[in-house]
């Protein structure tokens, strides 16, 4: 039987370059495909539009997923240099509500 995985922790953070939005954060590293997507929707339903989420993770579908996602969603997406052993995204919310 598998142990039952935490919920990753989501933090109220500021982007590290100057001029960015205040957004929050997803330490989503030990989850695979498709929940860092899935967690990716839920955080930009909470954000406002222009806000910012910085995703972490170490699934490496998520690679194709999240831009392919962010690119079907409208919203703008940037790959930011790799952490340790994570990939990092950097996702701001587009205007376009999402579907519910």
């Amino acid at each position: 039987m598998r142990p039952h995985k935490t919920l990753p922790q989501w933090s109220s953070t500021i982007p590290t370059t100057a001029n960015a939005s205040a957004g929050v954060t997803l330490d989503l590293r030990g989850y695979l495909c498709p929940v860092p997507v899935i967690r990716l929707e839920a955080a930009l339903r909470l954000t406002a539009s222009g806000e910012q989420v910085i995703v972490f993770t170490d699934d490496p579908i998520a690679v194709v997923d999240i831009p392919h996602f962010c690119c079907e969603a409208g919203h703008a997406v940037s790959r930011l240099p790799d952490s340790g052993d994570a990939c990092v995204f950097q996702v701001t919310r587009c205007a376009k509500p999402l579907p519910e």
